[in-house]
């Protein structure tokens, strides 16, 4: 297991992270969290509304300071209370206090805004982690399933006020899932942060051909079929399994994209490991690319069509070399130049 930095921070955080949202049992969920130790993994992922799993991680965790543990706030603790769900100030305590108590420990290292909040101001929910950064509460902050310019203005807020930004990104990505490529992707190569990439294997079903790992295939479009497919004759001709090709696809797409993964045995997590051994070929790539196609839209598409037009640029327009910027270094590193 090889370690990169936390966004713009000096955080070390594992390649890939262990979601914890299936843990139920203490029984079952040592020994993963063992074996993914073992391996070198160190971030946690949970949530304040994922059941049991902050209880368990505080049961079995016992090195707390060896690991980042990250939680989530936003989701209701409360059908019947209209405050005790969204990112104000009020949610916002109590759920951390809440998470604090499930987890046996005095801090989170990072604190996830769960999903953007339309009724509450930006500057509210800014101000308010800020707060529990300066209390020692939480380390650092992140955001999950948000738009890209709600994002782009919080770190705007949080710069031009001293206050914490947001370091990291939680979105859903996989060969299945690509909507982040338009905007968020690129969005957070560009601001230096981490990307945490949740259900990267669609959840199960990019592994579907495996029997293992199952799903029932009436629940399957055609679309998916022929990516199934494509992720399933790759592996067969690497010699790893599905979901190996798929999140090694995933980490070769950015240097920015770390996968969340959800295994229920160690079984499991030891197959999903095997991926960072995973050096998927060019041609291999290219086939997982023509079974999964995907439109940028506009105005991705549009401005790249104009950055080579001699209408918009002039004559120069085929010269001019692109600038070193923080995308085109991690595509490159990524690629091993």
């Amino acid at each position: 297991m090889r370690y990169q930095l936390f966004g713009s921070t000096g955080l070390r955080i594992s390649e890939i992270i262990l979601g914890t949202m299936g843990f139920r049992d203490p029984d079952h969920a040592r020994p993963v969290l063992e074996a993914y130790a073992e391996a070198g993994g160190n971030v946690l992922d949970t949530a304040s509304a994922y059941g049991t799993s902050e209880e368990v991680l505080g049961e079995i965790i016992e090195r707390r300071d060896r690991f980042v543990l990250g939680s989530k706030y936003t989701l209701t603790r409360d059908p019947a209370d209209p405050n005790a769900a969204g990112n104000h100030r009020k949610n916002l305590t109590l759920s951390l206090e809440r998470s604090l108590r499930r987890l046996r420990t005095d801090y989170l290292d990072i604190y996830w805004v769960h999903v953007w909040d339309r009724h509450t101001p930006l500057e509210e929910t800014m101000r308010a982690l800020d707060d529990a950064v300066r209390s020692g509460k939480a380390l650092y902050l992140g955001v999950s399933d948000a738009p890209s310019w709600v994002v782009a203005r919080a770190n705007t807020l949080a710069e031009w006020r001293g206050w914490t930004p947001f370091s990291g990104l939680q979105v859903p990505y996989s060969l299945l899932s690509r909507d982040i490529e338009r905007e968020l992707l690129p969005m957070a190569e560009n601001l230096g942060l981490s990307v945490t990439a949740w259900a990267p294997l669609a959840s199960g079903k990019l592994t579907a051909n495996e029997s293992s790992r199952r799903v029932d295939p009436a629940e399957l479009t055609d679309t998916e079929r022929a990516v199934i497919g494509a992720v399933g004759k790759v592996a067969a001709d690497l010699g790893a399994t599905s979901a190996q090709v798929a999140l090694a696809w995933l980490r070769r797409r950015s240097r920015a994209v770390l996968p969340i993964i959800g295994p229920r045995t160690v079984a499991q997590l030891q197959d999903d490991l095997g991926a960072l051994d995973l050096d998927l070929p060019a041609e291999a790539l290219t086939d997982l690319a023509s079974a999964a196609p995907f439109d940028r839209g506009f105005p991705t598409d549009f401005i790249t069509e104009c950055d080579e037009s001699e209408f918009v640029y002039g004559k120069a327009a085929s010269t001019v070399l692109p600038r070193c910027t923080k995308t085109r270094c991690q595509a490159e590193c990524t690629l091993g130049r």
